[in-house]
């Protein structure tokens, strides 16, 4: 697939935004569990498999390099999909739910 786009930090993120989407459903419509203790598995731990700072670094050493149109497009998919995957967590979880 080519080294100029990070393809698998962006793949990490998108299924990260997907499995948070869908434990935070899970957890808040079957577990009887105080909220805080709610957010710790897909925070504490779905989130530390996400790869933010990545993402950051990438984008910014793809930026460096001169590709702002690549830069920019990282950052557009990545929040635009992210959303998107998230949703489909959320939808995927009411529906296992």
């Amino acid at each position: 697939m080519g080294t100029r786009f990070p393809y698998g930090t962006f793949v990490i993120n998108c299924t990260a935004s997907f499995l948070i989407g869908f434990v935070i459903t899970l957890l808040a419509e079957k577990a009887d569990w105080n909220a805080n203790w709610r957010y710790l598995i897909p925070i504490g731990f779905i989130g530390g498999y996400s790869t933010f700072s990545t993402f950051e670094y990438e984008t910014f050493r793809v930026f460096q390099e001169g590709e702002l149109l690549l830069a920019g497009l990282n950052v557009a998919l990545s929040v635009v999909v992210g959303f998107v995957f998230v949703w489909l967590g959320v939808i995927t979880g009411r529906t296992v739910a």
